[in-house]
Order: C-alpha cells, then structure tokens, then sequence
C-alpha cells in the first residue's frame, strides 16, 4: 500500500477513499497530497475534496453583488438565485480557511483555541458539502440551506477573537509578521463570507415576512432603506454622532473627561454602505482620537469631522439579468439606477485631533496586528476584550476599555479596503494626527484608482 508522509503522521490512500464516503458522490480530479498539518478532528473531509474547492479561486465580493436581489416584493425566482449564489461561494471560501489554518506551523495549528477554530471550519464545510454539486429549485429546500446560513454565522460568531487568543497564546512559535499576514489574510476572507452568508438570510427573512431584531426589522417596512445588510441611505454625520457619544462615554469612565467633537463638511450626505462596518471603523479611530487628546492634556480642543463627497457624473452600467445557469460564469452588476440607489463614486471622512501625533520609532509598526500601545501586563486581563475582533457584534460591547490588544486600527483598515476603499494617517509629531477614511461607492470599481 502506497503511503504519504507529512511531518507528523502518515496517510494511506485507503484512508483517504474511506474519508469521502461521508462526502456527495461525485467525481473529483486528484489532488496532489499536501504536506499539511492535521489537528485532531472528528470531521472526515478527504484531502483530495480540500484540494479540488482550493483550486477554484475565491469570489471578489462586491456591493454590487449583495444587491443583485434586491428587487421589491422578492420574487421566489429571486430568491433562489440568491440562494444559489451563495451555495456556490461559501464552499470554496471556507476550504481555503482550512488549507490555511493547515499550512500552520503543527504547534501552532494544536493550540486548543486555533485547533477549536479549525473545527468549526471543518464542520461548517461538512454541513455546505452535499448542497456544493447541486442547485437549489425549490423554496423547501431555500429553507433548509438558510437554516443551515444561520447555524455558521452563529457558530462563527466568535472565531477572530478565539483565533487571536490562540496567536496571543503561541507568540514564541510564530514570527509577529507571519501572525499579521495570517490574520489579515483570515480576516478579509472572513468578511466576505459572513457578508454573503447574512445577505442572504436578511434577504429570506424579508421574503418571508419573519420579525426580525433590529436593524433588520427593518426590512419589513416598505419605506425601509434596507437591502438584506445593506443600507442604501446610511448618512455618516449620524454614524458619527453615535460612535462620538459612545467613544465619549469610554472617556468618561476611563479619564474622567469627555471630549468634544464638530462634524462639518457634506453633512447631508448619504450611500450605500454595510452600517456595522462603518460604525466598528468609526468607533476605533474615535477611540485612538479621543484617547490621544485626554492623555496629551488638550481635552479641550475639539476633534474635527469632514466629510467629503464627489459625485457620480458619468452614466451607470446597464446589465442584463442573471439566471440560476449564467450567474456563475460572469461576474455582473445590477442596474443601480433602476433600484433608487444614488451612486457616489466616493465618500472621505478626515479625523483631526490634537493629541501630540504618533512618534516616528511606532508609526510603522500601527498596521501590525501585534502591535499595542498598552503594555504587556495588560493582557491578562484583556481576555474579553478580544470580542472586539468580531466586527460584525455591537461595537459597544466593550464598555470599560479605550485600547485593548492593538487590533482596531488594522482590522478597520481590512473592513475599509475590502470593498476598495482604504485609511491613511497624516502624523505631525508634538501636535496630532489627520486620518483619512476613504470608502468608495457602488458603481466605483475596485481596480479604479483617483
């Protein structure tokens, strides 16, 4: 009998036919055996089935794309596109995760927090596979797969802040800069899928006329400027006076004073955005702002809010619509105009404070997920302020802290770029810092640069 090697341990050409028989009987091509590293798991998923998901490159999600479906009342043909544009993605996505978190180091990969993670990746895939050769025709089994959605966005719900518990807990076996593109690379990815797994169950709770929590209760009002995530009528000047209030509070209970803040610029101003998204980055740079001045004794000089816009000009793409059969075979865009969405090609938001700039010797090292202006004594006790790692959970769950493990600034970077935007920080050291937040409209492509 022919045997592979790793490693670790051996793996028999039997035990990998054994291993697909829980899996849907179908062809797949052979897959070269990687050298991956394997945690102990109850779930079987045969490499080969790993191997040939990972060999199909993951889907650039666009805004675009969540509103593919997004007429109104949603039709059940509708719908089931919907579905089945899911089911198409959400495999592959989560097989790259498990051939990343495979490619770890093996002392790594069996810390008990990255192992439990890789777990939930292999049983989250297990439960997509016999729906990943097949479409979805009818609204029964559009109801069993949205069961299924539900289930991996709760069983997901806390995976960043368990992972970065496992990285916290492994430091001495992984390079600070390996750790940093592992989670940036993680993270992105994360955002994506629960993005498209949401999406969809907004969207089936909609057609469905369920009562949902707030904000999605929203969706069952006609007049609402909710689609599925989306809002299509998201004004920052209110986003931001909410994260100001909240960020204020912190201060507060930290330091005793709370700082003040002006909004000025195009404060009418609305689009299309995923609301949680904004308000996470919102909250973080706040939070460095607000904390900045406090501690740099200017508590009195305000922190200044612009926003800036520069409208859409040119014509918007028209498109045609999308069947259950093409809409994997070409990536298009909805026709934007004809759902009420006013495009803007582009929305700038400026922080100004004035609490002393970043010194020249850490300003390189602020985008570095291992990277903290809190000192190490503190991380013991900051074990539950990893949720704030889980962007898509209130940002307010945290009440008692201004910083945790260092991880708002590059997290808010990877939210702000992952649908093409980005954030830059201007620092004059001895006086304060400008920060940019650049977030870019439905019909502005990615590859499109100023």
């Amino acid at each position: 009998m022919i045997k592979y090697r790793n490693r670790f341990h051996k793996f028999t050409v039997s035990n990998s036919r054994a291993f697909s028989k829980c899996l849907v009987n179908e062809w797949r091509p052979t897959a070269r055996v990687q050298n991956w590293s394997h945690p102990p798991s109850n779930i079987a998923i045969a490499d080969n089935e790993i191997g040939y998901l990972t060999s199909k490159p993951t889907y650039e999600l666009s805004l675009a794309d969540l509103l593919k479906y997004s007429d109104q009342p949603l039709t059940a043909d509708a719908l089931l596109l919907s579905v089945n544009f899911t089911r198409s993605l959400l495999p592959v996505r989560l097989a790259h995760r498990i051939k990343a978190l495979r490619n770890l180091p093996f002392i790594v990969v069996t810390n008990p927090s990255i192992s439990k993670v890789y777990n939930i990746y292999l049983q989250s895939l297990a439960k997509l596979l016999p729906y990943s050769t097949r479409l979805i025709t009818t609204i029964d089994e559009e109801k069993t797969f949205t069961g299924i959605l539900v289930d991996l966005v709760e069983t997901h719900s806390h995976t960043i802040s368990t992972l970065a518990q496992g990285f916290l807990e492994c430091r001495k076996y992984v390079n600070a800069n390996e750790i940093s593109n592992f989670l940036d690379e993680h993270i992105r990815a994360r955002i994506g899928t629960r993005l498209i797994a949401e999406q969809h169950i907004a969207l089936h709770h909609f057609s469905h006329s369920y009562k949902l929590p707030d904000p999605a209760t929203k969706l069952g009002d006609s007049s609402s400027n909710y689609i599925g995530v989306l809002d299509t009528n998201l004004a920052p000047e209110s986003t931001v006076n909410c994260c100001g209030s909240f960020v204020s509070e912190i201060c507060e209970l930290n330091y005793g004073v709370r700082p003040t803040w002006i909004v000025e610029g195009d404060n009418s101003t609305t689009f299309t955005f995923v609301p949680m998204h904004l308000e996470y980055i919102i909250t973080e740079l706040l939070k460095n702002a607000f904390r900045a001045t406090v501690e740099s004794g200017n508590s009195k000089q305000p922190i200044i809010i612009t926003i800036a816009t520069k409208e859409e000009t040119s014509s918007n793409r028209k498109v045609r619509p999308l069947t259950l059969q093409s809409q994997s075979q070409e990536k298009r865009e909805p026709d934007i105009e004809s759902q009420g969405v006013q495009p803007v090609s582009g929305i700038t938001i400026r922080i100004r404070d004035r609490g002393g700039g970043i010194s020249p010797a850490i300003l390189p090292k602020i985008w570095s997920y291992s990277f903290t202006t809190f000192s190490e004594k503190s991380f013991p006790d900051t074990t539950d302020n990893l949720n704030v790692l889980d962007a898509f959970l209130n940002p307010k769950i945290n009440k008692s802290q201004i910083a945790g493990l260092g991880y708002g600034l590059p997290l808010s970077r990877a939210y702000a770029e992952y649908f093409g935007g980005g954030i830059s920080i201007q620092s004059l050291h001895g006086w304060g810092c400008d920060v940019y937040l650049r977030l870019r409209g439905l019909d502005w492509p990615r590859g499109r640069e100023d």
